[in-house]
């Protein structure tokens, strides 16, 4: 994670998105110097709808490294602008956007080469960027991200049906009535405890990651 010793800097770019009226912005944050002549790495957070704080953890290996570590919340979550009416827009919310946002942050913070690194949902999207063959991308890491959709859920159903049977009856309620209650987030807490992050207590970054998905839940649940 970040040091008191560590050059930071914050701040946010104008993403414009043509199919809406409202300004964008995008929150980014920058590790290290940004300067010209090295190559820095941009990590794409997860979820869809989770936050760069869990990841931002990758300072601690990009140190040595003479290019900063890049780190920015997606639209719709975190410290960036948020949709709330979009909730549910299955065409708004594409991978083309988040696309169109990464190719915008770059331009906007001058950057010509970078390495990328994305993580579950994020190496989804550093995907769909390389297929396009950026000039700009000349290393990518692609981590804990499912190939196949399908096999996901899944695997996803499987790991839910060996769940205690109280645990099951209470997501399989909201997924019925879609009411959100303490019961269910207390459910959801057991399943990512036993299949997302076995640390306990979790980290403080995913911590916060998952809090941002609560507040505003619009891209997760769409996506």
């Amino acid at each position: 994670m970040a040091l008191a010793s560590d050059t930071i800097h914050e701040g946010f770019v104008d993403f414009e998105v043509k199919s809406i009226s409202k300004a964008c912005q995008t929150y980014y944050k920058v590790i290290g110097n940004l300067r010209p002549g090295t190559r820095p790495l941009i990590a794409l957070h997860g979820g869809p709808g989770a936050s760069h704080d869990y990841i931002e953890i990758l300072a601690d290996i990009t140190r040595g490294r003479p290019g900063p570590l890049i780190l920015s919340d997606q639209i719709g979550n975190a410290q960036s602008t948020h949709l709330p009416d979009k909730m549910g827009d299955v065409e708004f919310w594409s991978v083309h956007l988040f696309v169109d946002e990464l190719n915008n942050l770059t331009t906007k913070l001058g950057i010509d080469e970078y390495d990328l690194l994305g993580h579950s949902w994020g190496g989804m999207l550093a995907a769909e960027v390389a297929i396009r063959q950026p000039p700009g991308l000349k290393k990518l890491v692609l981590a804990s991200s499912p190939a196949s959709m399908i096999l996901f859920v899944e695997a996803q159903n499987v790991f839910r049906s060996k769940l205690p049977e109280d645990i099951r009856k209470v997501l399989d309620k909201f997924e019925e009535d879609g009411i959100d209650t303490p019961e269910y987030q207390a459910a959801v807490q057991f399943y990512y405890a036993r299949h997302l992050c076995l640390i306990s207590p979790m980290p403080e970054g995913l911590t916060k990651a998952f809090g941002w998905i609560e507040k505003d839940p619009t891209v997760y649940l769409t996506m």
